[in-house]
């Protein structure tokens, strides 16, 4: 899995005119899954994205989870993350997994994290989106649960 993390302030994603997720603090997740993603993945790189310290406290320093923040999520659904651009002038996706089998782990990801007690909003999963953010310092952090 690799997830980009963008902290942010207002952020939404609409799907055909229509809002499907938004949330006013938190994070904008872009997660793309590959095809060798497992259940392992899923609750690493959800633990990961729960506890990460990207929020300040009261001094300025980022010591703070979205869980102690109390911050929300919206999760956006992005296979172009494993895109391959080596060669030539058009990106390759043979690294992203399938619709069939993307969509499940996906789901998966965003139930553990409301599981670990996130409130998390989402797009569509393979609709055309889009997504609007304030990012929030900016801070942007990569994850990926396999290197």
């Amino acid at each position: 899995m690799k997830v980009v993390i963008q902290r942010s302030g207002e952020a939404s994603v609409t799907v055909g005119g229509k809002v499907t997720g938004a949330i006013d603090s938190g994070y904008v997740l872009l997660v793309g899954i590959t095809h060798s993603d497992t259940e392992e993945d899923v609750r690493y790189v959800a633990n990961k994205v729960a506890n990460l310290r990207l929020f300040e406290d009261d001094e300025g320093k980022m010591n703070l989870s979205i869980l102690e923040a109390g911050g929300a999520i919206l999760s956006v659904s992005q296979f172009t993350l494993y895109a391959d651009t080596t060669r030539g002038r058009r990106p390759g996706f043979s690294e992203a997994a399938r619709p069939e089998q993307a969509q499940p782990i996906y789901e998966r990801f965003n139930e553990e994290l409301r599981g670990l007690g996130l409130r998390v909003e989402t797009g569509v999963f393979g609709a055309m989106m889009d997504v609007s953010l304030t990012n929030d310092g900016p801070v942007t952090v990569i994850l990926e649960s396999k290197k």
